[in-house]
């Protein structure tokens, strides 16, 4: 039995700081009304890496990015100096990382990766009503997992994650938690997060790891002041603002919420937030100090056999700006054809206007690229009619090369956010995706 399994002491505010705390280093080089431009710096177990903000996670599932290759993922330009994880996918495997001793990163072949774990995957709901006092669930392949403090620690050292999110309890009621249950959510993360901080001191090779700490409190502005100060005074790495993913709360709530918690964090450590991850709600967010976002928007349109096809050039040349804006019409005709032809419209379900979805069948004889002058492979190489025929035929090629072409075009989107913001021009950028959302 190690250390992890004796029950975890109250922190005191009293340990030394773990290693990556002290190397790691927020450079703030300009705030254009709340949006934060900069990079974390000295990253990984070398202090090598940069990840640049405002910016995205790369999402994986099991360790993976879905549908492609570790070689097929390096051909993808911009990929993000940071990979995403999730316990939830991994905790069931941890007697067999445990043994090996050397980490998720070096056992899934990334070993050249910046990893950050969160407890929970952005895109799959979390069943209500499973967390205690002493536990946290969370719902991998295998079903439900009831992780104490100790166990969550012993796991958090299995994967041996540059960054990883505090264990806490956040959990989503539609229509809102009431008062009583809200408090009791920040009661129990901070209690949480102090047995962690405990324990990570007393960890050599978790002292390598920062601890994200994650503000809860639902929709009650008071408990969610209260979680970010007092997460604030603890020496945690950076801050995850969770619980705004899926409709837990209407849009005016949560924004106003996320600018009054940012408001009162430090601004020398990093603001993430989870399933928040269209365009324009990207931007609502880093207007209001948000700084890393998770890529699983993506992985979501890929698996409606969708592409994204919105435009995020604030200064295109004529030429380019043509063609976008027929690519963006084309995916609004698409689906309103198929409504005055009395066809269902498949693509609809939780379709955004930022896609366009390619089963539909005016693609089959369409042999343009999905998006005329795009750079990745799949936009190089083959037709929109060429991925009809694989989405129809069912065949993996297709999701391998939506995969591609999503993710390509959803990291030079954060790019081109970081571009405005350089160039004083978020507010273009800003009514150019907001012109596309309705």
């Amino acid at each position: 039995m190690n250390f992890f399994q004796e029950e975890a002491a109250d922190y005191t505010g009293t340990c030394m700081l773990p290693e990556a705390f002290l190397r790691m280093q927020l450079n703030l080089s300009k705030v254009v009304n709340g949006c934060r431009l900069g990079a974390v710096t000295h990253l990984g177990q070398n202090g090598e890496k940069t990840l640049e903000f405002p910016g995205c996670l790369l999402y994986t599932r099991t360790g993976s990015a879905p549908h492609l290759t570790h070689d097929t993922l390096h051909t993808i330009e911009g990929l993000p100096a940071m990979t995403h994880i999730t316990l939830s996918s991994l905790a069931e495997h941890h007697e067999v990382l445990e043994e090996y001793k050397e980490g998720i990163g070096k056992f899934a072949g990334m070993t050249d990766a910046v990893l950050y774990c969160s407890l929970h995957d952005p895109v799959t709901a979390v069943p209500g009503g499973y967390n205690t006092n002493k536990t946290v669930s969370v719902w991998g392949g295998g079903g439900r997992l009831e992780l104490s403090v100790p166990k969550f620690m012993t796991i958090q050292q299995a994967l041996q994650a540059d960054w990883f999110q505090c264990l806490s309890d956040g959990e989503l009621v539609p229509g809102g938690n009431s008062k009583k249950r809200v408090k009791k959510s920040v009661d129990r993360s901070l209690a949480f997060l102090d047995q962690c901080l405990t324990l990570q001191q007393e960890s050599e090779v978790l002292k390598k790891s920062l601890l994200i700490g994650a503000i809860e409190g639902g929709d009650v502005l008071d408990e969610r002041l209260r979680s970010a100060r007092e997460t604030a005074k603890r020496p945690v790495g950076g801050f995850l603002l969770d619980g705004f993913q899926d409709q837990a709360m209407d849009k005016e709530t949560k924004l106003s919420l996320i600018e009054a918690v940012t408001a009162v964090l430090p601004e020398d450590k990093p603001r993430l937030i989870h399933g928040l991850g269209k365009p324009h709600e990207v931007l609502e967010c880093v207007e209001r100090g948000v700084d890393l976002f998770d890529s699983s928007y993506p992985f979501q349109v890929t698996e409606r056999g969708c592409a994204l096809t919105f435009s995020h050039t604030h200064h295109p040349d004529p030429e380019t700006a043509v063609l976008e804006q027929n690519v963006n019409q084309d995916a609004v005709k698409s689906s309103e054809e198929r409504v005055q032809n009395g066809e269902p419209d498949s693509s609809s379900d939780d379709k955004t206007p930022f896609e366009m979805c390619l089963k539909d069948k005016r693609y089959w004889d369409d042999f343009d690229p999905v998006v005329p002058g795009c750079s990745c492979y799949c936009c190089h190489n083959h037709s929109r009619a060429y991925i009809h025929h694989l989405l129809m035929s069912k065949e993996l090629l297709a999701g391998i090369l939506l995969m591609i072409h999503n993710f390509h075009h959803y990291f030079s989107f954060f790019r081109s956010v970081r571009e405005a913001l350089k160039d004083g021009q978020i507010h273009k950028l800003k009514e150019l995706v907001f012109r596309q959302a309705q």
